[in-house]
């Protein structure tokens, strides 16, 4: 999952970029509103952690202008303001979730995997296609039962194309789901990932699309 995290606050920035990577997230971070709105228009991202307190634009008017723009993203708010009103303030603005500070990063991070499942339109915490099950907040995959061993960008590479099964990804799409701002990855990352999925899981899982990019057919 990739996330956007708008966040001023550079340790706490710091603590939960590092916290929602080790959970096999990209995450970019912004530090003010205006960086946060600029990325919201120009790039795709799964979530939006925001916190409300943000300099040169405040987190509300950042989730105001998000849902202006009719962009249906995922947002929890992240913030130490913890009154009724101001939940059912930015709960009616727009957003999906509401986390007061201090946070547990477990917490936010299960609060980002429930927040991208019902966005994919997924009941179930696991994901099966066929004879393949992934476990996202476990970040494992089984095959038949028996477990498959990936590498973190394997597993993400698999997890974002099964979100999207039946519905073709480009490269692009794919780098970015996978790879954030400070990772610049190898021109042929994406080809080698894919190769190595299907020498685990078996070459008709995941499709070419020549001139488009990858497929995960539907069983």
């Amino acid at each position: 999952m990739r996330i956007l995290l708008a966040e001023d606050d550079p340790h706490l920035g710091d603590g939960l970029g590092v916290g929602l990577r080790q959970a096999g997230h990209t995450v970019d971070w912004v530090r003010d509103g205006e960086a946060a709105d600029l990325a919201l228009k120009t790039e795709d991202f799964d979530l939006l952690v925001l916190d409300l307190g943000l300099p040169r634009l405040t987190g509300m008017e950042v989730l105001r202008r998000l849902r202006r723009r009719s962009q249906t993203l995922p947002v929890l708010i992240l913030t130490a303001r913890d009154a009724t009103d101001d939940k059912v303030q930015g709960l009616d603005a727009g957003a999906d979730d509401y986390l007061v500070k201090p946070i547990d990063i477990d917490e936010l991070a299960a609060r980002a995997r429930a927040l991208a499942r019902r966005s994919a339109g997924h009941a179930s915490p696991l994901l099966r296609l066929g004879d393949l099950e992934i476990d996202p907040a476990a970040r494992l995959a089984r095959l038949n039962g028996e477990p498959v061993e990936l590498s973190g960008r394997e597993f993400s590479l698999l997890l974002t194309l099964a979100e999207h099964a039946g519905r073709a990804q480009t490269r692009a799409q794919l780098e970015a789901a996978l790879y954030g701002w400070q990772d610049e990855p190898e021109s042929n990352a994406i080809e080698v990932h894919v190769h190595h999925l299907r020498r685990k899981l078996g070459t008709e899982r995941i499709r070419t699309l020549r001139g488009i990019g990858y497929l995960m057919p539907k069983p």
